[in-house]
């Protein structure tokens, strides 16, 4: 299988990239252990648009790796997401479905790949689910519901999302890599 990781974390302050990073490594080495081919797209770095297309078409699962920052993803990664997938018209996508004669948001051509988000977050786990908190008992994907519908027009079905959680309060990075390696086990 063709995996694809993009990176999406930014250097802010106090927050450098690093516990990202490191699951990206992470996420490489247990990947390529298990026989899968795996790139990997490191968004600060800077990336020419239409080879970004390439590998998103030569790939069968993208996992997108970022941080949430100010409950959303890195800005970086949106102007990725945005530059990358409007190159990919013809390609990534047809159109919104319309012109088919299907419901709006039928026209991607993406429908031989999956798609995982990988998140840290400094909310702690308890600050989802539950209706006296911040989130009013929504979950992880709850919250990233618009890059889900984003990706479902695009035609890309989601795996399962993996989720750090306290990593600036109390970061557990270690305990988290073991995570994602028993999280691709279940579900790639």
């Amino acid at each position: 299988m063709n995996v694809l990781i993009i990176d999406g974390a930014e250097i802010h302050g106090h927050a450098k990239g690093e516990y990202n990073r490191t699951l990206c490594e992470t996420a490489q080495t247990v990947l390529q252990d298990r026989g899968h081919c795996v790139a990997v797209s490191r968004v600060r770095d800077g990336y020419d648009v239409a080879t970004e297309v390439k590998k998103i078409s030569a790939c069968n699962v993208m996992i997108f790796q970022f941080p949430v920052y100010w409950f959303h993803m890195p800005g970086g990664l949106k102007q990725y997401i945005d530059q990358v997938y409007m190159a990919g018209r013809g390609t990534l996508w047809l159109n919104d479905g319309r012109a088919q004669g299907g419901p709006y948001g039928s026209g991607g051509l993406m429908q031989d790949k999956k798609y995982m988000l990988s998140l840290t977050w400094n909310a702690p786990l308890d600050a989802f689910g539950d209706p006296e908190k911040l989130f009013e008992g929504r979950d992880v994907d709850d919250a990233f519901f618009m890059f889900h519908k984003m990706q479902q027009f695009m035609g890309a079905t989601a795996l399962p999302t993996f989720s750090c959680h306290n990593v600036i309060a109390n970061p557990e990075i270690e305990t988290d890599c073991a995570r994602l390696q028993d999280h691709f086990a279940q579900c790639l």
